[in-house]
């Protein structure tokens, strides 16, 4: 089944990244099943799921909590410092779009409305997925480590999107797959397209549920 939402019912599209325009959550899987190992545990299925859509600082507590081990400032930075290197290999190496993702930047693009990236990603690493994303899709780009530490579920990464993009947050159409971010976007007061991940989203009123960005079609208002 296919949604259509018209373009006159919002005044600006953001676009969360990882598991909703790229596959990239397989990659995270990966490194972060090795900084598990380097540390001297594993990482089981329900911790890396609540790992997903969270940002860094939370997904290295999660980390050292899941393998038991008590971080210091010294071996934190160490890890975190190891996981964005070994997440810049892994980006770099190319990143497969998710279905109907390519069309809706398009959508987005060709009806005029403003876009933004919000993400939970730092931005040295954003910026390795966009050169495969293209930047010149989005008009403003918010990262992981540019929001003061509200990072989501906070509404603070799509209130700032808003806010530089100068429009109403009631009046964005915000696009996640995460419990985390689907949060995070409703809280800053936006209409949610929810893209099915590996976790379920609850229904509520300010929810629309696509089986994937392939099902949604961003038209001119009628």
């Amino acid at each position: 089944m296919t949604a259509v939402l018209h373009h006159g019912g919002w005044d600006a599209v953001l676009f969360d990244m990882d598991g909703t325009l790229i596959d990239s959550e397989k990659l995270w899987d990966i490194a972060l099943g090795e900084a598990a190992e380097r540390l001297g545990g594993t990482l089981s299925r329900d911790a890396r799921e609540r790992m997903t859509g969270s940002h860094t600082d939370a997904t290295l507590r999660m980390l050292f909590e899941e393998v038991g081990v008590a971080p210091t400032a010294a071996t934190r930075a160490e890890v975190a410092g190891w996981l964005e290197r070994r997440m810049a290999e892994l980006l770099g190496a190319g990143l497969p779009w998710l279905p109907g993702a390519q069309v809706a930047l398009a959508d987005a693009r060709r009806f005029g409305a403003p876009t933004a990236l919000v993400t939970s990603t730092v931005r040295s690493l954003t910026e390795l997925a966009l050169a495969t994303i293209g930047p010149e899709h989005f008009d403003v780009t918010v990262c992981g480590d540019e929001v003061d530490g509200n990072n989501k579920p906070h509404p603070e990464p799509y209130l700032r999107a808003a806010r530089t993009l100068g429009v109403d947050p009631a009046r964005c159409l915000a696009i996640e797959d995460s419990p985390t971010g689907v949060a995070a976007a409703e809280a800053a007061g936006c209409t949610v397209v929810v893209v099915p991940s590996e976790l379920a989203v609850a229904p509520s009123e300010r929810r629309v549920f696509v089986e994937s960005l392939a099902a949604l079609r961003l038209a001119a208002a009628l």
